[in-house]
């Protein structure tokens, strides 16, 4: 694959008149594109943006830019996505597609005022379309969260079973005190996506926030048993437990969040906690000063370490 690209663009380019395009031309743009695509498709995520900037070099494809934004968006360079789903709007500003990838990429740029505004764009054109609906509420869940809830209503009315929305819902309305609200939401998800490893982690919080602490361990478990290298399983699940007594047993759940993550900052400090309350002092120290050292923003520079200091903070 890489030889002939190299072959390609290696080639002079047929004189054809303005605005004309050749047989040649269109026989590189579709290798060039479907090159692009099976690259994406193997993880070479580099070697597809390269091919899809090629194919538009030659002509101008609506699909191939949305490919060449999903490829940006893949690759972590949201400002380049950006200027291509900008292309993708200039060239069909009647197409709803534009302003969803649009405004998908300024939520991933934390430009929610912007991404509301695609939103809204894409529902004056389809007033029932459950993904704009979906993106407006994921936009508007800092700044207006019951106008997000609303949002996501109407994303669930309009796409029977959709899953996201649910879990959304839920944890807008667990971060707005409401966990007997959530609750319905997260056993909705938990019904159509019963293998969805997150949804058993959010509803494992809403019974921790309701104080139904046995049904809270028994959703952490799925999520863990789902996906035994789930961090965040672990780590909810050692806070429960350090929280409810069982401390050396939370103990091994940060080793555990430990193994899998080795420079994982907060596991360290959850740790320590945990040993300080068993007596384990200078173990606690030790962990302490590692997650300094790991994540020095967090507290004092290492080698300067204060553990009455550090064991003030909260969870993670």
């Amino acid at each position: 694959m890489g030889n002939f690209f190299k072959s390609l663009f290696s080639s002079p380019q047929a004189e054809e008149a303005p605005g004309a395009i050749s047989k040649d031309e269109q026989k590189k743009f579709d290798i060039f594109k479907y090159d692009g695509i099976r690259a994406r498709q193997m993880g070479q995520i580099p070697y597809a943006i390269r091919c899809f900037t090629e194919a538009l070099n030659i002509r101008d494809d609506f699909e191939t830019i949305n490919y060449l934004a999903a490829a940006y968006t893949a690759n972590g360079e949201p400002e380049e996505a950006l200027q291509a789903a900008c292309r993708m709007v200039s060239l069909e500003p009647g197409n709803i597609t534009t302003y969803l990838v649009r405004a998908n990429i300024l939520l991933l740029m934390e430009k929610g005022e912007e991404a509301i505004a695609d939103c809204a764009k894409a529902i004056e054109l389809e007033g029932d379309n459950p993904l704009a609906w979906f993106l407006q509420g994921k936009a508007r869940r800092i700044t207006n969260p019951q106008g997000a809830t609303e949002d996501l209503a109407k994303a669930i009315a309009a796409k029977d079973g959709f899953t996201d929305a649910y879990l959304l819902r839920a944890e807008i309305l667990l971060e707005a005190n409401r966990p007997a609200e959530a609750l319905p939401d997260a056993e909705k998800a938990i019904e159509l996506a019963p293998d969805e490893e997150s949804a058993y982690l959010l509803r494992g919080k809403i019974h921790d926030k309701l104080s139904n602490f046995t049904a809270a361990a028994e959703d952490y478990e799925r999520g863990l048993n789902l996906n035994p290298f789930n961090t965040d399983a672990c780590m909810l699940l050692g806070a429960l437990l350090m929280n409810t007594g069982d401390v050396a047993r939370a103990i091994r759940f940060f080793d555990e969040a430990i193994e899998i993550k080795p420079d994982f900052a907060p596991a360290y400090r959850q740790r320590a906690k945990a040993k300080e309350l068993t007596g384990e002092r200078e173990g606690a120290e030790a962990d302490i000063k590692t997650a300094a050292e790991l994540r020095p923003e967090d507290g004092q520079a290492a080698g300067q370490v204060s553990f009455e200091d550090m064991y003030k903070g909260g969870i993670y």
